[in-house]
């Protein structure tokens, strides 16, 4: 989640009254380790990503882009440098991924090496745990960052 989360930050969790269905595009979300996963490690471990299509909306990726409904992704969270790395596979703009009813399109925002929807498909949302609400330790250091 490089460069909104690095590796030791800490963030507070909602998990209290959790509803998946109040997920919005852009959320960050913690959730459990997809079954069938070979390159996310351990699967006895939560992961962390955000979401980029809820049910129901249509993706697919064109250079370093991603389209959601036909249009262009604003991702202003991610470096400008940052390029898109996997395409997300087997869609296209005459043909795009649609995500199915209960199900959440999930990626990392380090595009170039996260392991996410793109390898294991999209997440079921009754296996998010909770939704990232506050970053209290970033780098070391304490930072107190609302998402």
């Amino acid at each position: 989640m490089e460069p909104t989360l690095d590796i030791g930050d800490r963030i507070l969790v909602w998990k209290a009254i959790f509803n998946w269905h109040g997920v919005r595009q852009g959320d960050i979300v913690v959730f459990t380790h997809p079954p069938f996963d070979h390159c996310a490690g351990p699967a006895d471990t939560d992961l962390v990503k955000r979401v980029i299509a809820l049910p129901g909306q249509t993706i697919y990726s064109a250079g370093n882009n991603i389209y959601v409904d036909g249009r262009r992704l604003p991702q202003p969270y991610l470096a400008p440098r940052d390029q898109l790395g996997p395409p997300i596979p087997a869609a296209t703009r005459q043909a795009p991924f649609h995500v199915p009813p209960g199900e959440l399109y999930v990626m990392g925002d380090n595009r170039q090496v996260s392991c996410d929807s793109r390898f294991w498909g999209p997440i079921r949302g009754t296996s998010i745990i909770g939704k990232a609400v506050l970053l209290f330790w970033h780098n070391g250091h304490p930072d107190f960052h609302t998402f």
